[in-house]
């Protein structure tokens, strides 16, 4: 029923066919549709046809269940402080097998769906949270812009989420340690990590 290209507006003819995205759906021309990437999340197992606008998220998706995947599986241990509690816990935090929840076990154990989680804001080293254009903030549930920081070493990170069953927001902040050097570089990657998964999310929160 789709009589014209939804990208460049190119009428479909018997020359000019029509080609459907397999990630938006969309349909389009030859040229405007002309990528084909994996698409494994949706179960096709070879590339597929998609438009640039989808295949550039697909290719960012690919890499990271390639890599970056794995280092939140495996998980990191951090000192977790709850709301506006002055103290903090040791514990290991990961995302879970199915990859819906992330999962923090210490004395105490938390699961955070990921679904509830409104706000991730990585921190960097050596600046203040809240200051301009210094560290990651990115909102999953809400259209806000996302600030980027430059390359300096990720030391922690602030989680902001709902309660399942009230409109309760709860913060969580996530603290490096400092005592062994294996594990600093190890809670960093985690956390490069997590500022990737979060920004496909918002990336594709409309794909």
């Amino acid at each position: 029923m789709c009589p014209r290209c939804m990208q460049c507006d190119t009428k479909f003819d018997f020359i000019t066919r029509k080609h459907h995205c397999r990630r938006c759906g969309k349909c389009f021309c030859d040229k405007c549709c002309s990528k084909k990437v994996p698409l494994p999340r949706m179960c096709f197992v070879d590339p597929v046809r998609q438009c640039a606008e989808c295949a550039l998220v697909s290719q960012k998706e690919t890499e990271f269940y390639d890599k970056q995947l794995k280092v939140l599986m495996n998980g990191a241990t951090f000192f977790v402080t709850l709301g506006t509690s002055d103290k903090s816990e040791l514990m290991v935090c990961r995302l879970s097998s199915n990859q819906r929840y992330l999962v923090l076990d210490g004395d105490s154990h938390y699961e955070i769906e990921i679904i509830q989680i409104s706000t991730v804001q990585i921190l960097t080293e050596g600046f203040t949270p809240g200051e301009k254009d210094i560290h990651t903030y990115t909102s999953l549930l809400e259209s806000q812009p996302v600030t980027e920081g430059g390359n300096t070493r990720a030391i922690g990170m602030i989680l902001q989420y709902k309660v399942p069953g009230s409109e309760e927001v709860t913060q969580m902040k996530f603290t490096a340690g400092e005592d062994f050097n294996c594990n600093r570089k190890l809670s960093a990657s985690w956390l490069a990590a997590m500022h990737k998964a979060t920004k496909l999310l918002y990336e594709s929160r409309d794909q």
